[in-house]
């Protein structure tokens, strides 16, 4: 990948993590609904067809490790 992609992906990455621990702490989603979206997530990188195989196998990879190791703000 590119650096500008990589800072844009960091960033994203970041933003939605916080944005994910904010609706857990106003209880709006509860820890499992969260690993459940991580886990979606995942699975749609797994099963992608087609161009780009490697970055979705990245993708997948990179998600599932946030879900065995927890986010890097909190660890669970």
């Amino acid at each position: 990948m590119t650096l500008p992609n990589d800072i844009s992906g960091t960033a994203a990455l970041d933003t939605c993590e916080s944005h994910l621990l904010a609706l857990n702490d106003h209880h709006i989603l509860s820890e499992n609904e969260i690993v459940e979206i991580l886990q979606d997530a995942a699975a749609s990188h797994e099963n992608s067809p087609g161009d780009g195989d490697a970055l979705h196998a990245a993708v997948a990879e990179l998600i599932s490790g946030i879900l065995a190791d927890g986010n890097s703000v909190r660890r669970t």
